[in-house]
C-alpha cells in the first residue's frame, strides 16, 4: 500500500464558518452563540482540542447546526478518531451539501476506517470540486489507494497523472507513481506471458527484466531470441546494441553493437536515437566527416533533442564554427536547463567568441547543476540505484 499522512496543521482549512440557521433569539440561541465564539477564538489561538468541547455543547443545543457538526467532525478527524468524525462530517454534509472539503474529509475517514466502498463515492464527488491544492493530494491520494486496492489501474494511473501535473516536487505523489507504474509493468508483463509465453516481445520483455536484474547476459540471450523469432520487432534492434554497449569494450562486442544499430537504422530511417549511437561510434572512429553527417541529420529528425544539439555543436566547434555551435548549445540549454555539459560547453564558446559575461553566467550554472549532479550520484550510490541503467521498463527510446 502507498502509506502516507495528513499533516496536523491541515485541519485550518476544513474548518467551516456557516451562519447559524435562522432561529428566534432565544436563550437557547444565545448559549449556542457563546459556545459558536468561544470555539473559534479556541481556533484562532491554535487550540483544537479545547475547541471539542464547545463544538459538542453546540451540535447538543443546535443538532441543525451544520457549523458545529463540520468542525466537530474536522476536530476528531486530526486527533485519529475517525469513527467519531465520520457521524459528524456525515451530518455537516446532510446539512449543507455543498461542502466539498467535508466531504473529501469524509472520504479519507471512511477509507481509513476501511470503508472504501462509501469512501470512494465521497472521494470521486468531491475531488472535482477542491480548490486547495494541498486538499486535493490528499484527495488524489487516497483514491489511488482505493483504485489500486481494486486493481483499476488505469483509473489509479490517471490519477497519478493530474496530481503530478498539480504538484510535480510532491515527494509521495512521485512515490505513488512509481508505486502504479511498477504494477501496471508487473501486470503487463504476466498478461503477455499468459498470452504469449514464447513470443518475441515475451523474450524482448525478459531482456528487459534480465537487465533490470543486472543479468547482462541473460538479456542479450534473451534479446538474441526475440530477433530469431521475430527480426523486424520495433526497437529490439537497438536494445539489444544500448546492452551490448554497457560490457566492458571489446572489438568485437563494438562490431556487434554498430551492426544492430546500423539494423535498427535501416528498419526504421527516422530512428534519430540509432542516427545518435551511429555518430558517437563514427567519433571514436575519428571519423569526423561521416560523425558531422550523422549528427546534422539527426538533428533535423529530432530538432528539440538536446543531446543532438549538443553533439552537433562539439563537431562544430572542432570546425571552428563557434557561431553555429553556439545557437545550438542556446537551443540545447533551453531544452534541458540542469544539464551541467551543456552550460560548460556554452561557457568555452561564449569565452572563444569574446562573450565573457556569458561565459562567466553559463560557468556559474554548470558548478551549480555539477555540485547537484553529484549530490544526486552519492544518493543513488547509496541506494544501490542506476536510473541509467536499461531495464524492464525500457527507456524513452523512440519504437
Amino acid at each position: 500500500m502507498i502509506q502516507k499522512c495528513v499533516a496536523a496543521s491541515l485541519w485550518l482549512m476544513f474548518c467551516v464558518a456557516i451562519p447559524c440557521l435562522g432561529q428566534s433569539p432565544t436563550n437557547t440561541q444565545q448559549q449556542v452563540e457563546a459556545h459558536l465564539h468561544e470555539a473559534h477564538r479556541l481556533l484562532n489561538e491554535n487550540r483544537p482540542a479545547e475547541a471539542i468541547p464547545e463544538f459538542k455543547a453546540v451540535v447538543s443545543l443546535d443538532p441543525s447546526n451544520a457549523d458545529a457538526h463540520g468542525n466537530l467532525g474536522v476536530l476528531l478527524f486530526f486527533q485519529g478518531n475517525y469513527t467519531a468524525a465520520i457521524p459528524e462530517l456525515r451530518e455537516a454534509l446532510r446539512l449543507k451539501p455543498d461542502l466539498p472539503k467535508i466531504q473529501a474529509l469524509l472520504g479519507m475517514g471512511e477509507r481509513r476506517s476501511g470503508d472504501s466502498g462509501a469512501a470512494r463515492p465521497d472521494l470521486e464527488a468531491a475531488f472535482p470540486q477542491l480548490q486547495e491544492p494541498k486538499i486535493r493530494i490528499e484527495s488524489g491520494l487516497e483514491l489511488i489507494e482505493i483504485y489500486t486496492a481494486s486493481e483499476e489501474m488505469d483509473k489509479a494511473s490517471a490519477m497519478v497523472g493530474t496530481l503530478r501535473a498539480l504538484d510535480p516536487e510532491n515527494q509521495e505523489v512521485q512515490y505513488a507513481a512509481y508505486r502504479v507504474h511498477s504494477d501496471m509493468a508487473r501486470e503487463a508483463i504476466l498478461s503477455l506471458s499468459l498470452l504469449a509465453p514464447k513470443s518475441a516481445l515475451m523474450y524482448q520483455a525478459a531482456a528487459h527484466e534480465a537487465a533490470r536484474r543486472g543479468d547482462s547476459a541473460g538479456a542479450i540471450q534473451d534479446y538474441r531470441q526475440a530477433i530469431k523469432l521475430s527480426p523486424q520487432l520495433p526497437g529490439v534492434h537497438f536494445e539489444l546494441a544500448e546492452m551490448l554497449n554497457s560490457l566492458p569494450a571489446t572489438s568485437a562486442l563494438h562490431a556487434e553493437a554498430q551492426a544492430q544499430y546500423e539494423t535498427a537504422l535501416a528498419q526504421n530511417p527516422f530512428d534519430e536515437k540509432a542516427d545518435l549511437k551511429l555518430a558517437e561510434i563514427a567519433t571514436h572512429n575519428n571519423d569526423e566527416k561521416k560523425a558531422y553527417e550523422l549528427y546534422t541529420r539527426a538533428v533535423q529528425l529530432q530538432p528539440d533533442d538536446p543531446e543532438a544539439n549538443y553533439e552537433l555543436a562539439r563537431i562544430l566547434l572542432s570546425m571552428n564554427q563557434a557561431e553555429k555551435a553556439e545557437q545550438l548549445l542556446e537551443h540545447a540549454v533551453q531544452l534541458d536547463p540542469t544539464n551541467a555539459a551543456i552550460h560548460f560547453r556554452l561557457s568555452t564558446v561564449h569565452h572563444r567568441l569574446g562573450r565573457n559575461a556569458d561565459a562567466d553566467r553559463e560557468a556559474k550554472e554548470y558548478q551549480k547543476y555539477k555540485v547537484l549532479k553529484d549530490k544526486l550520484r552519492d544518493t543513488w550510490k547509496d541506494l544501490h540505484f542506476d536510473p541509467e541503467k536499461p531495464d524492464m521498463y525500457g527507456s524513452d527510446h523512440e519504437q
